[in-house]
Formats: structure tokens, sequence, C-alpha cells
């Protein structure tokens, strides 16, 4: 089936990211947007990440999707319709789409995400599935999704796909305003899929986000490499570290990027100079980890119905399938 790739408004892209680099980089604790972490090296490495012996995240959700896409497929209704946010490389996507496609002739399936580069490793990962036509979406999630469900003809219901426990990356109530718009944008009888890491010990945690070889640390330290390479930025990424902790008051493993010297970085293209002290850090990321009621109250108060889920033990992590 075709695989077809639409760009949405590029140029925004890149004034968003100079916008979002001068705000975050000016407040006290400095902070950078983790979606910015995946551009075409970033989303490379993050690959990398995802086969480490330590990071069992990714290897658990493909366990339950593998083992379960057949029932997912049969909670759905004929005419369905397949959306992804932040698709990654689709690897585990295919399983799912293969499972649909087998209970009826076709299914079609756009993946949205602000990274060419992962909507080219999604299209390439899913080229020739059988009767399932692809597409990318070059564009932030919820504008993607209301493009989406704009384009819907008649009767036709969405599956919504948002997994690799990216919803994790959200503060607690941003998820909450984050799955509510989600929400407002389906239609009664339109499904989530939605895939959740669960609250685990701190030492399995740190040790996934900061591996001894060393990829977590060059994918983090990418983000700066991104900002000299798109925005003319002198940082010398020598001088950074990268830091995992985690914070069991919010349940969450944090990345950071540790200054090691007092300096002065110039970044022309953000119209912005930034001073660090030594041991000042950039927060890059949060990674949010959940308990397994905490699923059920997000899908009460943002108007979703669970009516599946299915939960990995040997990396305690949980799909749920939800209606809206």
């Amino acid at each position: 089936m075709p695989i077809t790739a639409e760009n949405y408004c590029p140029i925004e892209v890149v004034s968003e990211f100079a916008a979002d680099v001068s705000t975050g980089l000016s407040k006290s604790q400095k902070e950078l947007p983790a979606k910015y972490l995946y551009d075409e090296v970033g989303s490379a490495l993050f690959e990398a990440i995802t086969a480490l012996p330590e990071y069992g995240l990714t290897r658990a959700e493909e366990r339950l999707l593998g083992r379960h896409a057949s029932e997912i497929a049969r909670w759905l209704p004929s005419n369905v319709a397949v959306a992804e946010l932040g698709s990654g490389s689709g690897r585990k996507t295919r399983p799912v789409l293969e499972a649909i496609a087998a209970l009826r002739d076709s299914v079609s399936y756009c993946a949205i995400d602000i990274s060419g580069a992962a909507l080219d490793l999604c299209c390439n990962q899913l080229n020739g599935v059988s009767g399932v036509e692809v597409r990318g979406l070059l564009c932030p999630y919820l504008e993607g999704l209301e493009e989406i469900c704009s384009r819907r003809h008649g009767d036709d219901s969405l599956l919504v796909l948002f997994l690799g426990s990216s919803i994790g990356n959200f503060e607690r109530d941003a998820a909450v305003r984050f799955l509510t718009a989600v929400r407002k944008r389906l239609r009664p009888g339109d499904a989530l899929l939605l895939g959740v890491d669960l609250v685990k010990s701190p030492s399995q945690l740190l040790a996934a986000y900061d591996d001894p070889v060393g990829v977590t640390a060059a994918f983090n330290l990418n983000l700066l490499g991104r900002i000299n390479r798109e925005l003319s930025g002198n940082f010398n990424l020598r001088n950074f570290r990268h830091a995992a902790r985690w914070s069991s008051g919010e349940s969450r493993i944090e990345m950071h990027l540790r200054s090691q010297t007092r300096q002065v970085v110039e970044i022309p293209g953000a119209a912005c100079q930034v001073e660090f002290e030594a041991g000042e850090t950039i927060w890059t990321e949060s990674s949010h980890k959940f308990e397994t009621d905490e699923i059920q109250f997000l899908a009460e108060v943002t108007g979703f119905i669970s009516v599946a889920r299915w939960i990995d033990t040997e990396w305690p992590f949980i799909e749920s399938l939800w209606i809206a």
C-alpha cells in the first residue's frame, strides 16, 4: 500500500524551537522541552536505547502488543482507522496493524510526529504490511489529530495509539489536560490505546535512564548539539554531563544536563545569551511512573471508559484500551 508524508509548517516548527529554547533557558531552573530530543540523531540514539538490557520498557510493550494484538483488534468496529501520536520507529505498532487488517479488507494508518526522522523510520518499518495504507503527518499531536478527525468519512471510527509511556513525559495535571483534549476531538465509540510505565524500584529505573554504556547520555547531550546545528549555538558538549534523578515524591525520573564549569553560551538563532554556574542544570525530560489505580482514574476524569488492560510482569508496564 502507498506511503506518503505530509509536511506541516516547517518554518513555524523552527521558530517554535527557537522560542522554546530562549524561554526555557531563561528560567531559574533552566529547562528544554523533551520533544526536541528527537531529531534525526536523537531518534537513532533512542532506538539504540530501546535495545539496551537496562531499558526494559520498550520490550515490555512489544510483548504486550504482540501477545494481545488480536484481542485489541476484536474490540474495535469494522470501520476503524488508526492514528498514532508520537510514532517513533513504528516497530511496536506493527502487530496491532496486522491484527486489525487481518479482520478487515484494509485499514488506514497515520503516524503523527514532530520529528521528520521518526516519521521516516516509522514509514520504513511499516512498509509492506499487508492491507495497511500508511502515511505520516509532520505536526504537533493535537493539531494532527484534529486534522485526521476532520477528514473522516461518515461514521468511520478511530483508534488513537499513544504508546511508549509518552504520557509520563507530562506533569500530572498536564497529562489530564492533554488526554481531555484528545477526548474532545473524538466521537463516542472511538478508542484510545494507552501504554504506561508502572512504578518499580528506583535502582532499576536509574539504571534504565543512565546506562553504563553512555547511550542515554549521548541522547541527552545531543539536544545541545541540535541547538548548535539548528540555532547556531556554541555549546561545548564536553562542558556538560548527563544526570538522571529519581524523585520519590513525584514518582518520576528526571533527566538533566549539568554544567561542569561556569560558562556563557551564545545562541544567535534564539537571540539569547545564557550564563551557567558550575553545577547548574538544564532539565530536559521527566518520565513519570504510575500505579495501576491511577490509570483507571485518568480514564474516568478525561471522559473515557477503560474496557480492557494488559500488564507485563517482567518489566511492570500496562497497556489500556479506553473507549470515548
